[in-house]
């Protein structure tokens, strides 16, 4: 904060556009960084942070009631991706199942670490990449796979990368800042035809379109709690029946030794009614967030000039919108917002004070200026059109602002 009454970020100064937005209505449009907790699941899980207090693995009345409610959960989880219950097992979110999924099939037990190889793409989670680049230091060779501008990747790719020591392949279903879907049902059956263990991160897909292992023919999938309006700090790893998993962590025997450790059982629970209601609800959530994403979109384009869509031409979620506004810095702008009731967000990483152009959008072949002019807006369960109309009014005038002070942009 500047006593001069503006803000003294990374690339210059922003200036107050309005005085404290406490008492505004806000509007919350970040879905894919997480999602508030539906009330529903809250009330799920209110008895298990209180009364219902029991472990999981004892054997008395206490941990029994406990252990029914767990495995009710694995039922919902299973269910929103048409898997067996046995093939779920809990973690404490996304990053740890990607983590597990990666390292459990790559280790020295199977072959020297030297031999193996991995396919992923180029625009995965860092919980993917660096979980990759980690495993390179050890030996193991990795591709990352390139992307077109749509931030799809190209299947002859897959099959020309494919080589003798491959034991994994590893794309995600629907990336996080741009919302395009790759294409995982042709990849599973490459990977099925070399024989290749394949995991998918569905963070960013599961409760906003179908997600059906069967049909994508994956043997590890990844999912988070926090995604699909259940709480944070819970997650899921598929495993496919009969997919030799290495133990990731050691202790007791719980989820048949994949994941010891006393059960969460209130995030647990939370979890599966949040799988719950994203499969009753998904094909109406779907078609009614598409829309209003639409209607977003086309609004930006019509009123600020010179702006364009990210993976415009790709099949994404419903609820994302990846733009950029050239003239714009993303870090001034979501500030800007923000101090107008309006919550979104860049992609880019912040560290240290800079902010450098995000992987994704640089992959896709924006320069480092157009990827820092990027903003993602992700639209929820409870987005309205209210807010979207009030969306489309806040956020032409705070770039038009943005450009009259930007000593690049020229109309």
């Amino acid at each position: 904060m500047n006593p001069g009454g503006g803000l003294l970020l990374a690339h210059g100064f922003l200036p107050f556009y309005a005085e404290s937005s406490t008492a505004m209505e806000r509007i919350y449009l970040d879905h894919n960084a997480t999602t508030p907790v539906d009330p529903a699941v809250l009330d799920t899980m209110l008895p298990y942070l209180s009364g219902e207090f029991g472990n999981a693995s004892s054997i008395h009345t206490f941990g029994q009631r406990a252990r029914a409610a767990v495995e009710t959960a694995r039922e919902q989880v299973a269910a929103l991706v048409n898997a067996r219950p046995q093939e779920i097992v809990f973690t404490s979110g996304g990053t740890e199942s990607d983590n597990h999924a990666i390292f459990g099939v790559i280790h020295p037990a199977s072959s020297p670490l030297a031999s193996l190889h991995v396919i992923t793409s180029a625009i995965e989670h860092e919980a993917v990449l660096n979980t990759c680049q980690a495993l390179e230091k050890q030996g193991v060779a990795v591709t990352y796979l390139r992307v077109d501008r749509d931030g799809l990747i190209h299947l002859d790719d897959v099959r020309g990368a494919l080589r003798p020591g491959t034991v994994l392949i590893s794309v995600m279903h629907a990336n996080n800042e741009l919302g395009a879907v790759q294409p995982l049902a042709e990849v599973g059956r490459i990977a099925a035809e070399a024989d290749v263990y394949f995991h998918t991160d569905a963070v960013q897909s599961a409760g906003k379109i179908p997600v059906d292992v069967q049909a994508l023919q994956v043997d590890l999938l990844s999912l988070s709690g926090h995604k699909i309006y259940g709480p944070k700090g819970v997650g899921a790893l598929y495993i496919r029946s009969r997919t030799p998993l290495r133990q990731f962590l050691y202790g007791g025997h719980h989820q048949r030794g994949f994941r010891p450790g006393t059960e969460n059982v209130a995030g647990i629970v939370g979890l599966g009614k949040a799988a719950e209601i994203a499969r009753l609800s998904l094909e109406h959530d779907a078609a009614r967030i598409s829309r209003l994403r639409n209607t977003l979109e086309q609004g930006l384009l019509t009123r600020i000039p010179d702006s364009y869509v990210n993976a415009a031409h790709a099949p994404r979620t419903p609820n994302t919108c990846n733009m950029t506004f050239p003239g714009i810095e993303g870090e001034a702008l979501i500030i800007a917002l923000d101090l107008k009731g309006l919550a979104c967000s860049t992609g880019a990483a912040c560290s240290s004070g800079a902010v450098e152009p995000s992987n994704v959008l640089t992959a896709i072949g924006l320069n480092a200026s157009e990827a820092r002019a990027s903003i993602r807006f992700s639209l929820g369960r409870h987005t309205t059109q209210a807010e979207i109309t009030g969306a489309l009014e806040i956020a032409p005038a705070a770039v038009a602002q943005l450009r009259r002070l930007s000593p690049t942009y020229q109309k």
